[in-house]
């Protein structure tokens, strides 16, 4: 799941996708001695690809119907995809060593998937979100003025990249139109305020190109 920046037209040379940069975030966030990992939100599965390619057991959720059959086509061993709302899905609570999700939680009411997908983490296991902040200007001025540089001066690199015949990362995937698009409610702030409330200890920050971060550790 994706959302447009402002200086983000995909019919741009300077174009690329933000969240495929991130996945190598949540990548390294899972423990290495990882068993069972939960992403919720997963879309169309370019990230629960990558965490089954590392050896755990990895069940993928996702609301959308168009989503999760693209998930699925073709989904390695040790991947499990289907369709339910994180809101109400019943999981077993406290089975997972990691539970991620990328560009997915600012779809959803904060306080309540915090406590949900909390609940799914086993005592040491961790939690792990990367999502979109609503601007908070002007406080947040020198962050977006240097986000804005450091997109087009990313895409500019692979655009020319690619115009040589190079393989370049970070392309949209082909079912990027059909992603589910919300616009973000809440600045970093606010998400720091409410996660501070639900997930004592976890830390959130302000990534570079409108994301943040939430990590959590459960205590054991």
């Amino acid at each position: 799941m994706t959302s447009p920046t402002p200086w983000s037209d995909p019919a741009r040379s300077t174009d690329w996708d933000h969240n495929a940069r991130y996945q190598h975030l949540l990548l390294r966030r899972v423990p290495r001695d990882a068993v069972r990992v939960l992403e919720v939100g997963c879309g169309a599965g370019a990230l629960a690809r990558r965490l089954a390619a590392l050896g755990p057991r990895v069940d993928a959720v996702d609301v959308d119907p168009a989503m999760v059959a693209a998930a699925s086509e073709g989904a390695p061993p040790g991947l499990q995809v289907w369709q339910a709302d994180v809101l109400t899905v019943e999981l077993p609570p406290g089975s997972y060593d990691a539970v991620v999700s990328l560009a997915a939680l600012h779809h959803l009411p904060l306080e309540p998937a915090l406590r949900r997908m909390a609940g799914w983490v086993r005592p040491g296991g961790v939690l792990a979100l990367v999502a979109l902040p609503r601007t908070d200007l002007p406080r947040e001025l020198p962050v977006e003025l240097a986000a804005v540089v450091t997109h087009h001066g990313i895409g500019l690199a692979l655009g020319l990249a690619r115009r040589l015949g190079a393989n370049t990362p970070w392309q949209r995937e082909p079912t990027h139109a059909r992603m589910p698009v919300h616009e973000p409610t809440l600045t970093t702030r606010q998400v720091r305020e409410v996660a501070a409330s639900v997930l004592p200890g976890a830390r959130v920050r302000r990534l570079l190109l409108w994301r943040y971060e939430i990590t959590w550790r459960r205590p054991v």
